[in-house]
C-alpha cells in the first residue's frame, strides 16, 4: 500500500517533469497519476469526430458560431485579473465541513490567505484548502461532491 507522503512526492516529481502519466503496481496496490494537459483536449475533440452522431454534427457548428467575439474578449480580460484557487490533488470537492454544516464560502465572500474555502477528500483524508490570496470570491467553478483533478481551478478570486 502506498503512503500519502510517497504519493505527494510522486505527484510533485511528475508535475515538475515532462512525464504525462505514471502507473505503478506494488504489493497488490495500483497507483496511476495523469497530468491534465493539451493531450486530453485533443483526444476529446478526436473522439467527437471519430464517432459522429447526427445531433453532435448539428450541435458542434452551432456552438462554434454562437459566441460573439466581443463578449469572449471581455470575459478573457476580466478573467486575466482574477486569481485561481486550484486543487492541490485529485479527490472529491466538498464545500462544507459536513453535510449539515454551512458552506465555507459563497460568491461575494471575502477571504484572506488563511481562509479555508473547501475540503478535497483524497484516500479518506480530508484536506482543507486555503484561499492563498486576499480578496473576494467571484465564481465557484465546481459543485459539491464533484471529483476534481490536480491543478483544476476551484474558485476565481478578485484580489485586493
Amino acid at each position: 500500500m502506498f503512503k500519502l507522503n510517497e504519493i505527494k512526492e510522486l505527484i510533485k516529481v511528475i508535475d515538475e517533469s515532462s512525464v504525462q502519466e505514471l502507473e505503478i503496481e506494488n504489493e497488490g496496490s495500483r497507483l496511476t497519476i495523469r497530468k491534465p494537459g493539451k493531450t486530453e483536449i485533443v483526444q476529446a475533440a478526436a473522439a467527437v469526430s471519430a464517432y459522429p452522431v447526427a445531433n453532435q454534427v448539428q450541435t458542434v457548428p452551432q456552438a462554434i458560431e454562437a459566441p460573439a467575439a466581443a463578449p469572449v474578449q471581455e470575459q478573457a480580460t476580466a478573467n486575466s485579473n482574477l486569481h485561481k484557487i486550484v486543487s492541490p490533488m485529485v479527490g472529491t470537492f466538498y464545500s462544507a465541513p459536513s453535510p449539515e454544516a454551512g458552506v465555507y464560502v459563497n460568491v461575494g465572500s471575502k477571504v484572506t490567505e488563511k481562509t479555508t474555502v473547501c475540503i478535497v477528500e483524497a484516500m479518506k483524508l480530508m484536506n482543507e484548502i486555503e484561499a492563498d490570496v486576499k480578496g473576494e470570491i467571484v465564481e465557484i467553478l465546481v459543485q459539491n461532491g464533484q471529483l476534481v483533478e490536480y491543478g483544476q481551478p476551484l474558485f476565481l478570486v478578485k484580489p485586493e
